[in-house]
């Protein structure tokens, strides 16, 4: 890191109380994700992930195994005396490790999830061209209440002259409609050099970093606000109740943006969907689906209501039907799932294949245009093209201690209840009668049959009716 470059950093240390949880804060999530992690994937549209600062300390290491992937760094706070504080632990690492001083440094919150790239960027702009050595990022809620509240040079003007906690304003000030995100922009040097100096004379006995500003401004130094375009990106979430709130805020703008893309969403009020989700133009979306993880659509494709479909990839003019749970599956084009379709993952479902009511798959490649139609399970099982799977044929793939694979060839037709005990092939072109218990390698072209041969004893049910009334007398 050089000497005039730009860095963010994220306060993630705290406990969260008011949550009464044992998760730490940072780590509840919305929208599909830990709160921290879409802070972190904000920031990372601005600057590099090693110019990301997480600073950590409830639960610190939870938090670092959650968001380690995305390749920021931390800092360890090992008390929780403040945002002042957590400045002061940053301060001290980059003295003990040596590394050059940003020129200009970024706070943001990790409990603050709604933060959007575009307003990181504008408060770094606003503080460069202001040659400002503080820039407080602002808000203007319909009920200021209970919030800081920035005091402006004129309402014109971009200088601040304090900010001032609710309890502290004055009768005059009570209508202050501007508040204090806790999003800063400093100058590095004068931030560090004011950190010591800040002192713990407050109710909470802690060191607070909206104390910064009045230092600054005694100094004659520039202090200005920019204010947030939507109130919403600069909320936390100190309940459950709040977060839910954000939750349905994040994920209504969520399917705006699929919509602006060309998706239909019915009802997207009664749907759950993922920030990480894609989905592409002419698909549609019925009322009351969950789209979990990253899950991927492709175009002109339609789920209908009451699937969950998790972390699973779908592609073209596929039809989801109602009901069905997908989990780490992958379906290709002109498929037909469902209704109540499971499939679990490791499912592969091919080009122009059919996996209908209640077919259950796990670990399981189902070829072009192969079709299993009615109550199946397919368990560690590659099925090749244009093969058909009778109703209540299933796979027997565990024996009690290992799970064993069965091959199903091209063209193979496997008639209605029969059972495949695994490990098991049956050849290209091949038949299965229906009700047949398969446990040896059928050959290509053959006709397998695996079950008892039927008795007839015709008379029978008269014979037992005679004999039962006899026995009565």
């Amino acid at each position: 890191m050089d000497t005039n470059s730009f860095a963010i950093a994220i306060m993630a240390a705290g406990k969260g109380t008011r949550l009464k949880s044992k998760r730490p804060k940072v780590l509840h999530e919305i929208g599909g994700r830990a709160l921290l992690l879409h802070v972190i994937a904000a920031a990372k549209t601005v600057v590099p992930a090693d110019h990301i600062y997480c600073i950590i300390g409830h639960e610190s290491e939870r938090v670092r195994a959650a968001v380690a992937s995305t390749g920021v760094q931390f800092v360890l706070q090992p008390e929780q005396r403040g945002t002042g504080h957590a400045m002061q632990m940053l301060k001290a690492d980059f003295e003990l490790s040596g590394a050059p001083l940003p020129k200009d440094l970024l706070v943001l919150s990790g409990d603050v999830p709604l933060i959007r790239p575009e307003t990181i960027a504008a408060v770094r702009d606003v503080h460069l061209s202001e040659k400002a050595a503080m820039t407080i990022l602002t808000a203007v809620p319909s009920d200021p209440t209970g919030y800081g509240r920035v005091l402006r040079l004129t309402p014109e003007r971009a200088e601040v002259t304090a900010i001032i906690e609710q309890k502290s304003l004055t009768p005059d000030q009570l209508n202050t409609p501007e508040i204090n995100s806790g999003i800063y922009c400093f100058e590095t040097k004068e931030l560090f050099r004011k950190l010591d100096a800040l002192d713990t004379n407050n109710a909470h006995g802690e060191f607070y970093l909206t104390d910064i500003a009045a230092m600054l401004v005694a100094e004659g130094k520039r202090v200005v606000a920019i204010k947030a375009e939507s109130v919403d990106e600069v909320l936390g979430a100190n309940t459950i109740a709040e977060m839910m709130h954000l939750d349905a805020a994040i994920r209504l703008a969520t399917a705006k943006r699929l919509m602006a893309a060309g998706v239909t969403i019915f009802r997207p009020e009664t749907c759950v969907i993922d920030a990480e989700v894609s989905i592409g133009p002419d698909t549609v979306i019925e009322p009351y689906v969950q789209l979990l993880g990253k899950t991927t659509i492709g175009s002109e494709s339609r789920v209908r209501s009451y699937s969950v479909i998790q972390n699973s990839a779908i592609g073209n003019n596929v039809t989801v039907r109602n009901g069905c749970i997908l989990d780490t599956a992958e379906v290709a084009d002109n498929a037909l799932l469902g209704p109540y379709a499971h499939l679990r993952p490791e499912s592969r479902i091919g080009e122009g294949a059919h996996v209908g009511n209640f077919v259950e798959t796990k670990k399981a490649t189902l070829g072009k245009g192969s079709k299993a139609n009615h109550l199946n399970y397919l368990g560690d099982t590659v099925i090749g093209a244009n093969v058909n799977i009778g109703a209540g044929a299933i796979t027997c793939n565990y024996d009690g201690v290992h799970k064993h694979l069965t091959t199903i060839g091209d063209g193979a037709f496997v008639g209605s209840d029969s059972t495949l005990v695994a490990p098991v092939t049956i050849g290209a072109g091949s038949y299965v009668a229906a009700g047949s218990c398969i446990t040896e390698d059928v050959p290509d072209g053959a006709l397998a049959l695996g079950r008892a041969r039927q008795t007839t004893k015709p008379g029978w049910v008269a014979a037992r009716k005679a004999a039962a009334e006899k026995k009565e007398c």
